[in-house]
């Protein structure tokens, strides 16, 4: 039998070069190698010469030939297919096959990347992956002699991008459910990958993803953030903040509106170690540091008011006193109005935590001022419900204009009145308002203060829990003048 030893076209070319040289070309549909076309034995060298997988489909009977790199991925068919014709190799996949090398016998070109079979090569079905290209290989004349193919198998690179999808996919699936604002960074200009609902909400649902940060929430810039996620990135240290402030638009075109946020920057690495972006999470508690502020306020105006209980209590004594006819009569009086002081002190400190009237308040929070007669204190305004927030506030504010009638005011002297008005009327927008008037006569002269004190800044704060409050005090010099207006709907609902 003759042997190819000797054909530089089959030179080396290991395994299968071997097999090449010991085949019985002589029963062979493309003849003995010496007498190959230049074509053909130019494809046979450079075929086993190439450390990349590579097919060579001959002539009418396609008869495959390949290297050592295709043999890996023929399974257990190698190294009978060597030699035969090509369907003889594919033939559990030849329906997707046959198209293809049909083609190149055609003289087009086919190239995929990726592309899926259910192969049996290996005696069970498997599902397999390959980026090839088969192509014509014409002679002279332009006329087609066979099909040369370079092809990888991608079988465990496809199945390692699915099960990174499958995690990611996961991965993005808990923090779209994370607690709080969630979003992924890459690189160096913290571009927005990934953001869930709750970041999507804090930024006003702009379009953000693609963008890097200082283009898609340019008001962050100059507030520092971006020169943390900067830091961050540069020396792969977690930054944490607590309650801080942070101007925030609800659409590009909008007024920034100040929040407060807890957040977290924290540094994500590669495989290899290397920072290449930034995950961030973020708590809107807004609401917590001005419910914590406003409850600062009220503490220390009730502290404030701590500290004048004893200038009240001396006040209420020098009053009854005056008025009283004997000291039997001054002493049940000042104990009745110093239980009633103690009555309103506590209604401050403890708040309301069930609905109550406006008469019930403004009765508890002025009794301890009005003399034996009740005539220096007039009270007056239709049965209505308040909700616990305003209640509270509502009782500072009677409290603070009750100490400084008491001080400064009608309450100071023997002939001074004071009237306690109120009522609901229409507002300019069509809703229902609440409406408290407070009223001196008879008083020493009224002169507006230099200064605005804590207890006036109280009383300008206005109703807590309600909707469109105003407060107006005038210091007119026959008595002071204070009108409160506020929604009644928020007035009287709680929030």
């Amino acid at each position: 039998m003759p042997t190819a030893d000797h054909v530089s076209a089959l030179k080396g070319g290991g395994e299968c070069g071997a097999l090449l040289r010991g085949l019985d070309w002589t029963a062979n549909p493309l003849g003995h190698p010496e007498d190959w076309p230049a074509e053909l034995s130019a494809l046979v060298g450079i075929t086993l010469a190439s450390a990349q997988p590579m097919l060579i489909v001959w002539g009418p009977s396609q008869i495959t030939l390949y290297n050592d790199g295709y043999a890996a991925m023929c399974g257990q068919r190698h190294p009978q297919a060597l030699g035969r014709p090509f369907k003889e190799l594919w033939f559990d996949i030849w329906d997707t096959v046959q198209p293809i090398i049909d083609a190149a016998y055609s003289g087009v070109s086919t190239s995929m990347d990726d592309i899926e079979f259910t192969m049996h090569r290996n005696g069970y079905p498997e599902k397999t992956n390959f980026a090839f290209s088969y192509n014509p290989v014409r002679n002279r004349a332009g006329e087609v002699l066979g099909m040369f193919c370079p092809c990888t198998e991608t079988t465990a690179s496809v199945a390692a991008r699915g099960v990174e999808r499958v995690e990611r996919s996961g991965f993005l699936q808990v923090l779209e459910v994370a607690l709080g604002a969630t979003a992924l960074l890459s690189g160096p200009d913290h571009v927005f990958r990934f953001a869930n609902a709750e970041y999507a909400k804090l930024v006003g649902n702009r379009d953000i993803i693609g963008k890097p940060v200082r283009l898609a929430l340019p008001e962050v810039v100059g507030q520092g953030f971006v020169a943390i996620l900067d830091k961050v990135y540069r020396t792969g240290e977690s930054h944490v903040g607590r309650q801080i402030p942070i101007e925030l638009k609800s659409h590009p075109d909008a007024v920034a509106r100040l929040r407060h946020l807890d957040f977290l920057y924290h540094p994500i690495r590669d495989e290899k170690g290397a920072i290449n972006g930034i995950f961030v999470q973020a708590l809107d508690v807004t609401e917590q540091v001005d419910e914590e502020q406003r409850q600062g306020m009220l503490n220390r105006e009730l502290g404030h008011r701590l500290k004048n209980q004893l200038a009240m209590v001396q006040a209420i004594v020098n009053q009854t006193l005056r008025s009283a006819d004997d000291l039997e009569s001054a002493g049940k009086a000042l104990s009745g109005r110093i239980r009633a002081l103690a009555g309103a002190h506590d209604m401050l400190i403890e708040g309301r935590a069930s609905r109550t009237t406006v008469d019930e308040i403004v009765r508890k929070a002025l009794a301890p001022y009005d003399d034996d007669r009740g005539t220096r204190i007039g009270i007056g305004g239709p049965s209505l419900a308040i909700a616990s927030r305003p209640a509270l506030s509502l009782s500072l504010i009677l409290h603070e204009l009750s100490t400084n009638a008491t001080k400064y005011g009608a309450l100071s002297n023997d002939a001074g009145l004071v009237r306690i008005d109120w009522r609901t009327r229409p507002s300019p927008d069509g809703t229902e308002q609440f409406v408290l008037s407070w009223s001196e006569t008879d008083g020493p002269p009224v002169t507006e203060p230099e200064s605005i004190g804590s207890g006036t800044r109280l009383i300008r704060t206005g109703l807590s829990g309600t909707a469109a409050c105003e407060v107006v005090i005038d210091y007119a010099p026959d008595g002071l003048r204070c009108e409160i207006a506020a929604d009644l709907a928020s007035f009287q609902n709680e929030n």
